[in-house]
Formats: structure tokens, C-alpha cells, sequence
């Protein structure tokens, strides 16, 4: 059998080499779905055994790690993963990198457990394509990452009940796709981002923090 790409025979051997290219990078993103699932039931200890139980890896099958409590995927036959919600797991650890490796992911629900530690740095590059991102009711502490701003899809932003300390990144504003944020209850000071006068983001969302300052709250006092 010929095959011809652009007016030209292809060889048998060229074919066989664009399939294997096509395999290769196809097999690549499903790995690296699985090795992102992996990393992240090493990362944490899960005392009451929701992953031990269900995310059981050994299985080749397309489409099984879709089966795991709390994950998502974009088909229910395809090793991608859209969404993890591991809210109320009882989950401990600190923020589990292995994360970067679920590339196509974009809703991160980690809430109500007992995570600690700084949240990343780097997490604009952990999550990159995320829209919702929930680590509220943990026990994160350290400052929020000035590189959230990079997250440019970001709709939903819950960081509340935690131990946070510093200053809300004034860059955090330039988020315009955001509707929904919220840090009330932790430990931070100074002015708030200023998302604009018709921004969906109220008071509620600083609440109880010692020492924020600018609109929608009190303005800031001028030293």
C-alpha cells in the first residue's frame, strides 16, 4: 500500500515513524496524568483511607484512574484529568507538587482538610490552566504567592480559614476573570488588591483578618 502527504510517496518506514511519534505523544499525556495521581496519594497521608481504597493503579485499562474518589476527567475514557475535589478528606501534608504533572487540569478543590506549610511559589506553574481553586479551611501559612496573578483563568480563588500572613499581592487584581475571592480568616494586613467599583467581591471576603485596609473596607490611614 502507497501513501502520499504533499504530492509525495511516503515509505513504509515514514509511516510507521509519524504513528509511533503520535503513540509516543498521545501515551505521554495519559502517563502523566497517572504519575500526577500517584505523586499526590505519596504526598499525603490519608488516615481515613478514601484514596487507598479507591485509587488503585494497578489497571492499564483507558479511563480507569476516572473511577478515583474525586477526580474528573475531560472523557470517561481517557486518562485526562479535568477536575480533583478532595474536599472533607481528612488529608494531611503540604501542598502536593506532583499536581504539574495533571497539565490539562483546571478545578483544584483541596478544602477542609489538614494541609500545612506555604503554598508554592511557583503555583502559577503547577496550575496553570486552573479557573477554580479552593484551599480554604487548611492550615496553610506563609504569604500568598505573588505568581497567582499568572493564573490568568482564574474565576473562583478561596483561601480562607487559614493561617496566611502578609500582604494580599496588589497583582491579584489584574485576575479579570475573577468572581469569586475570598481570604477572610487568616492573619494578613495592609490594603486589599483593588479589583475596580464593580467588582463582585465584597467585605465578606477579607473578614476577620487584623489589619486590611482600603476599598471595599475602611480606607487605608496614610502614614
Amino acid at each position: 500500500m502507497k501513501m502520499v502527504l504533499n504530492g509525495r510517496p511516503l515509505t513504509v518506514l515514514v509511516v510507521v515513524s509519524i504513528w509511533l511519534l503520535l503513540s509516543c505523544g498521545l501515551s505521554f499525556g495519559v502517563q502523566s496524568d497517572i504519575d500526577c495521581l500517584k505523586g499526590i496519594k505519596a504526598e499525603l497521608e490519608d488516615p481515613y483511607g478514601y484514596l487507598n481504597t479507591s485509587w488503585n493503579f494497578n489497571n492499564n485499562t483507558e479511563g480507569f484512574i476516572c473511577k478515583f474518589t474525586g477526580i474528573e476527567c475531560w472523557h470517561p475514557d481517557e486518562n485526562k484529568v479535568l477536575n480533583i475535589r478532595l474536599s472533607d478528606m481528612g488529608l494531611s501534608g503540604q501542598f502536593p507538587g506532583a499536581i504539574k504533572n495533571c497539565t490539562s487540569l483546571t478545578g483544584l478543590d483541596l478544602s477542609s482538610n489538614k494541609l500545612f506549610g506555604n503554598i508554592p511559589k511557583n503555583i502559577s506553574q503547577i496550575i496553570q490552566f486552573v479557573t477554580t481553586l479552593d484551599l480554604s479551611s487548611n492550615n496553610f501559612s506563609g504569604e500568598i504567592p505573588v505568581s497567582l496573578a499568572n493564573c490568568t483563568y482564574m474565576n473562583v480563588l478561596k483561601l480562607d480559614h487559614n493561617r496566611l500572613t502578609g500582604q494580599i499581592p496588589a497583582e491579584l487584581s489584574l485576575l479579570a476573570r475573577l468572581k469569586q475571592f475570598s481570604v477572610a480568616n487568616n492573619l494578613l494586613t495592609g490594603p486589599v488588591p483593588y479589583f475596580g467599583p464593580n467588582s463582585s467581591i465584597t467585605a465578606d471576603s477579607y473578614a476577620n483578618n487584623p489589619g486590611l485596609c482600603g476599598f471595599p473596607l475602611d480606607p487605608c490611614q496614610s502614614a
